[in-house]
């Protein structure tokens, strides 16, 4: 290559590498702006607040701690707190009388020996915790401890109160507990306020050793995971349960001994001598109940406020899955079928239960006990008269019904309920007919 053409190649050469560089300049420069201003647009949507889910009850739409709430107890406590009804003469007296006003059976009692509450320094084997209850008020009492009320708001949930019994004149004070909370808004009340049923090995002390049937509850739990750190009282053919056991790790296994009720406490502790077997299957048909039916109005809430009061497309799936589970667990479905021979529970109780039934111009009742193989005749929920179950939203309280009357069809098109016969679906028609008052005007 002669001199000029070598000059004049470098020159090229040179241009070339100067304008790339720029154009690589130019390009870098463009890319950070483009990068930043995508960032700048995007920190708004970064610093945004997460949509809330269904298990934040504390924020809207639930609010769960700052809204004044509407159960039965909350209602009342201001007339009650100062109720001349009360007897203040004894521990075992005042129960007695704060039942009694509250309408919740003394019958109803269940005896729980296990360390499996909050007040867990007081219950031993040697001093079991009572638990009474009706369709929307629980409570719970320890000799010489501080008496425990849940009670049910019928879109928040259980809403917990504590106390202490009082010896002298003067008000009640009762407290809000939101300690209850620890165990009643987790896994096993579908992450909101909700009843919660243990069932465990407890060692001599009470303390559990082993514990069964974590995250569920309902009639549903088969009697070889119930029970246990409880005392069971009445005549049942139910031999495989956990009650009246205590535990014991003997060389490295657990072994379990009898505990039978009153072996290592005197019954005129408690205002009732039994632990009765029919109020354990109610409590935790109940509590089943409870649990699914605040969780979907729980969803059902959140879902309409995230939308703006227009489900979509997941959200109607979300609800038409909470319905379908309703409608299943309303009638039955999964009930954990009763031994032979049954049951037979302490008589009263039974008049007590039997005594608040909404009855059909024929007799018919949702509470009309069967306790042969199963709990009643007429396998329909008596709590869809709940308030829990009233309060529902109307997003999916309407899915329910509409699934319930698709079940009791006579000829149904889904093999779900092919448990209950054409006769059972006939009166359970006929019985919500007569005696609930919001069925749509379809059925």
């Amino acid at each position: 290559m002669d001199r000029r053409a070598l000059e004049f190649y470098e020159r090229t050469a040179a241009a070339s590498f100067r304008s790339e560089k720029a154009v690589n300049i130019r390009r870098a420069v463009l890319t950070g702006f483009a990068l930043a201003l995508a960032g700048a647009l995007a920190a708004p949507a970064a610093d945004a607040p997460a949509s809330p889910t269904y298990r934040d009850f504390d924020a809207p739409p639930h609010n769960y701690r700052s809204r004044s709430p509407r159960d039965p107890f909350s209602r009342m406590m201001e007339t009650l707190a100062g109720d001349p009804r009360l007897d203040r003469s004894s521990e075992k007296a005042f129960l007695v009388s704060f039942l009694k006003i509250l309408g919740v059976p003394a019958a109803s009692q269940m005896l729980v020996f296990s360390t499996t509450s909050l007040q867990l320094q007081f219950i031993t084997p040697d001093n079991p915790r009572a638990i009474y209850f009706n369709e929307d008020i629980y409570i719970g009492y320890i000799p010489g401890g501080r008496i425990e009320v849940v009670a049910l708001d019928p879109e928040l949930g259980a809403i917990f109160y504590i106390f202490d019994i009082p010896r002298q004149p003067g008000p009640i004070r009762f407290e809000r507990s939101d300690r209850c909370m620890n165990c009643h808004a987790g896994e096993d009340t579908g992450h909101v306020p909700g009843l919660v049923i243990k069932s465990v090995v407890p060692g001599p002390g009470g303390g559990s050793l082993d514990a069964f049937r974590g995250g569920r509850s309902g009639h549903g739990i088969p009697f070889a995971e119930r029970f246990g750190g409880w005392h069971v009282t009445g005549r049942h053919g139910i031999t495989n349960h956990w009650g009246n056991l205590t535990g014991r790790y003997v060389a490295g296994e657990l072994k379990t001994f009898p505990n039978p009720p009153a072996s290592r406490f005197p019954w005129s502790k408690y205002p009732v001598a039994t632990s009765d077997i029919l109020a354990h299957l109610l409590h935790e048909h109940q509590a089943g109940f409870v649990n699914r039916v605040v969780e979907a109005g729980y969803r059902a809430r959140t879902a309409l406020f995230i939308s703006d009061g227009k489900l979509t497309r997941p959200q109607a799936a979300e609800l038409d899955e909470q319905a379908r589970g309703i409608v299943r667990y309303l009638l039955f479905a999964d009930e954990a079928a009763l031994p032979a021979g049954g049951v037979e529970p302490d008589p009263a109780y039974k008049a007590d239960v039997l005594r608040e039934r909404r009855a059909t111009a024929d007799g018919l009742s949702l509470k009309d006990l069967d306790l042969t193989t199963r709990l009643f005749k007429h396998r329909c929920s008596y709590m869809i008269y709940s308030p829990v179950f009233e309060g529902l939203p109307g997003v999916v309280k309407t899915r329910i019904y509409e699934r319930l009357r698709e079940a009791l069809a006579e000829r149904s098109g889904t093999k779900d309920f092919a448990h209950l016969p054409a006769t059972e679906k006939k009166a359970i028609r006929s019985i919500l007919k007569a005696t609930l008052k919001d069925l749509p005007a379809e059925w």
